[in-house]
């Protein structure tokens, strides 16, 4: 999708609204006015408005393979984000995008695939893993690690029971805590990275939750010996333009929104650990 005026958005329509959690919910949108063919990569964001409370930067969480329905999901954290958590089928939002850089999904085939997620960034990752999942037969082993901080927050769990099924396919998923009834792990998300059987010199690694979960998910899997190159991590914070204009976004040399938002470890290890940068 493209517009004359990159600050201008994209009228579109919110067809049906999916509750994940009690402060989660996903959109799925089509345009407002003739056929939607909105192509983008997993990983990439828009920028999305609910008109009269502003805009906000939202992962694309849906298939690539469906440019007939966009897909956003969201935690009301702020005004607007609470303001897309209370829109209701029927009712109209602006979206200009996509924007950002994408996980490498052409790149990791005939790869061992390690995806690493935390709490909401599940989200992020939700594309690559649907993509790789179409195409499962161009990739080695596949394995997807989730953490949340507890059983009520983990995100689309109808589909992860439907990927714990899959014999191509490894789910590893945990809580920080929970009560009696959870039957499943408890404990940080690295703590399940030893599980998995991959070829360090094989491996593309996805990566995306709090930074501090990022940067020691990302030193474990070097430990492991997967090359910093090819551990790429989804830099989401402080975009505000999509476009490199206000300058929000710089992390050191980088503008998260024109350079990232995926970028990989290599390139932000001498960033993550500067103290209020």
């Amino acid at each position: 999708m493209s517009a004359a005026d990159p600050m201008l958005p994209t009228l579109f329509v919110v067809r049906r609204v999916q509750r994940e959690t009690p402060d989660v919910v996903s959109l799925e949108l089509v345009a407002a006015e003739g056929e939607t063919n909105f192509r983008f990569l997993p990983g990439q964001f828009n920028m999305l408005t609910v008109f009269g409370h502003g805009e906000v930067p939202m992962s694309i969480t849906g298939d690539g393979a469906r440019p007939d329905v966009l897909v956003h999901t969201t935690r009301a954290v702020g005004a607007v984000s609470e303001a897309i958590c209370r829109l209701k089928t029927g009712d109209v939002v602006g979206i200009r995008g996509p924007y950002g850089t994408a996980w490498p999904i052409e790149e990791a085939r005939g790869q061992d695939v390690v995806v690493v997620a935390g709490g909401m960034g599940l989200a992020p990752l939700r594309g690559a893993l649907l993509a790789i999942q179409a195409n499962r037969s161009k990739y080695g082993r596949f394995f997807l690690v989730y953490g949340a901080r507890s059983p009520a927050d983990l995100l689309y769990r109808r589909q992860l029971h439907q990927w714990r099924g899959r014999f191509d396919m490894g789910v590893h998923v945990t809580v920080d805590h929970a009560q009696t009834d959870w039957i499943g792990h408890v404990g940080l998300v690295t703590r399940l990275l030893p599980r998995l059987s991959f070829a360090p010199s094989d491996t593309v690694a996805l990566v995306c939750g709090p930074e501090v979960m990022m940067r020691y998910a990302a030193m474990d899997l070097e430990k492991r010996g997967v090359d910093p190159g090819r551990i790429y991590l989804s830099m989401e914070r402080n975009m505000k333009c999509g476009v490199g204009l206000c300058g929000h976004c710089q992390l050191g040399p980088h503008f998260i929104c024109k350079d990232g938002p995926v970028f990989t470890a290599r390139a932000m290890r001498p960033l993550m650990t500067v103290r209020e940068l």
